[in-house]
């Protein structure tokens, strides 16, 4: 074996110094919104969603290649529905889920899916989309884990000057307009603390919904009577239900045909709260300045 000469072997130990000095991988590290740790060894390449919101944030911050499954509800952009549908939040299929091998599941707060998921060792963030600040903390925490921070800011910067658009088109008129969303024909409506009773607020309108009721309460026909909207807002298939229901022909937004009927590719964009709320607070505009601007 030949003998290293001594300058060699200080290079040699040179070389070895150098290389313990390089930091291994570091890890990427959230607090999802329930709380729990989620800690990958790096950032996420294998991702099933269960949340269509969280589904086209991957995609907006340019990781749809990383999707390996989404829940059945997950339609946009269009490349995902190719993909393996795993289920619901109320029914997820497990087996199928784990089969994906993913490094990460992203799944709405309490679902009870994440608990078994969890025992099988697979990380899992929890993601609360329920308001504008949710939205951009999902944004954010996502492009950690998937080493996309700069993308996240980005994306959400757009939405801001998206939303900043909407509200420079809505008519003089319609500001102080008080605004009731249906989000389902219970009737549940978007109060005023939801990502849709925030983007109302943002455009000048006022939601119907006290405070006090939360973020998509349950109201009674009567109560809605009683506050007699100037602009109602709903899916195109609800409309028939909104217009037909007893008492509410006494409408002042029914009685002045101020009835926004949101068609449904729109009215997705609308009740998702992802990277496309800048679309969403367009949609709203419309409505707005369809609606209620000056005779």
């Amino acid at each position: 074996m030949p003998v290293l000469s001594a300058c060699m072997r200080v290079g040699l130990l040179c070389w070895i110094w150098c290389l313990l000095q390089v930091p291994a991988a570091a890890s990427v590290r959230v607090q999802d919104d329930r709380g729990q740790p989620v800690v990958l060894a790096r950032p996420a390449q294998r991702i099933v969603s269960l949340v269509p919101s969280a589904t086209e944030a991957v995609c907006a911050l340019g990781a749809c290649e990383r999707l390996v499954a989404v829940d059945r509800w997950s339609n946009w952009p269009a490349s995902v529905k190719a993909l393996p549908k795993v289920g619901g939040l109320d029914d997820p299929n497990v087996e199928l889920i784990v089969l994906q091998q993913p490094d990460l599941v992203l799944v709405a707060p309490a679902a009870r899916v994440a608990a078994r998921l969890r025992s099988l060792g697979v990380a899992v963030a929890e993601v609360d989309t329920r308001d504008l600040d949710g939205v951009r903390r999902m944004l954010s925490d996502l492009g950690v884990l998937l080493g996309r921070e700069q993308a996240a800011v980005a994306v959400w910067q757009d939405v801001d000057r998206k939303v900043a658009a909407a509200r420079s088109v809505v008519p003089a008129a319609a500001l102080g307009a008080k605004v009731y969303v249906e989000v389902s024909p219970s009737p549940h409506a978007a109060g005023p603390s939801s990502f849709i009773g925030q983007l109302i607020t943002r455009l000048g309108g006022r939601n119907i919904v006290p405070e006090q009721l939360g973020a998509f309460p349950v109201l009674t026909p009567e109560f809605i009577v009683r506050a007699d909207p100037d602009l109602v807002i709903v899916s195109t298939s609800g409309v028939r239900a909104v217009t037909s229901r007893p008492g509410w022909a006494t409408l002042r937004a029914i009685r002045r045909g101020q009835v926004c009927a949101v068609p449904a590719d729109d009215y997705d964009v609308l009740v998702r709260p992802g990277p496309r709320l800048g679309e969403a607070a367009g949609i709203l505009a419309r409505c707005f300045e369809k609606a209620l601007k000056s005779p």
